[in-house]
């Protein structure tokens, strides 16, 4: 059985938690991180010097960063189902997860805060239409994208969209306006659809 360690609430836990519910890879889940304590122990250290999570161990493989985990994780029990085995295909696949973690969240991760962990008397409401502007020019991209392809990485999901639901989720239940983006909504839906994905992502944001 994998441990994982990291807090429920995590946009990068979560991707691990619904990537071994959605491959059926047992995991029990050690709160750490955020509200808990015990990153900046040695122990946990031995682990991952960065005292970040996620971090698991796989019967003393430990790996941390949260797409190098999606990563392993589907190529060691998802093969032809989250790991695509063709290299383009799963080249596709890869390209998305790089882009959902260097473009997206650090476009979305400020409105996220600003909304659900800023109190209202201190938001900046100039700060916060930039990165509207910013997020929305970048799901037009992957709205584009989607015109053409079911999953992120192709007609069947894969570890593409194991990286980019958490942050979806997230953008989807914020308190604001949001201009129609019918094919990243198709998508949206499709994942919301999915019980694992509701367990595991749609959970209460705070």
């Amino acid at each position: 059985m994998i441990t994982l360690w990291g807090n429920a609430d995590s946009v990068n836990v979560q991707k691990v938690m619904w990537c071994c519910e959605e491959a059926s890879i047992p995991y029990r889940r050690i709160d750490a991180g955020r509200h808990f304590k015990g990153l900046d122990t040695p122990e946990f250290l031995a682990r991952n010097p960065n005292g970040l999570v996620p971090t698991i161990d796989d019967g003393g493989l430990v790996v941390w960063e949260s797409n190098a985990i999606v990563r392993y994780l589907a190529a060691r029990y998802a093969k032809g189902f989250l790991w695509p085995e063709e290299p383009g295909a799963r080249s596709q696949a890869d390209r998305w997860m790089d882009w959902a973690n260097g473009d997206l969240w650090p476009a979305l991760r400020p409105l996220f805060r600003a909304h659900f962990r800023t109190a209202e008397r201190d938001r900046n409401a100039a700060a916060i239409a930039e990165a509207h502007a910013a997020v929305v020019a970048l799901l037009r991209i992957l709205d584009t994208h989607l015109a053409k392809n079911v999953y992120v990485g192709g007609a069947t999901e894969t570890m593409g969209d194991i990286a980019l639901g958490p942050p979806a989720w997230r953008w989807f239940a914020l308190p604001i306006e949001r201009p129609a983006l019918p094919h990243l909504q198709r998508w949206f839906e499709a994942l919301s659809a999915r019980e694992t994905y509701r367990r595991t992502v749609m959970v209460p944001l705070s």
